[in-house]
């Protein structure tokens, strides 16, 4: 399995979460996981996904 650093690619992010990049994207693009843009090119923060993750664990809606 590929080793997650601090600062995640939407497809790093998709295999994290088991769900596909598509998915992801829809996510991101709703503002439901915190993302932000380097260039063209979206960016999560894996403290935020971890945040995201403990949200949907306590039963908070997206």
């Amino acid at each position: 399995m590929a080793e997650y650093k601090e600062i995640m690619t939407l497809r790093q992010v998709a295999e994290y979460l088991q769900i596909s990049e598509v998915t992801t994207y829809r996510l991101v693009q709703e503002n439901k996981i915190p993302a932000f843009k380097i260039g063209h090119s979206w960016r999560v923060k894996k403290e935020d996904l971890n945040e995201f993750i403990e949200k949907q664990k306590r039963g908070e809606r997206f």
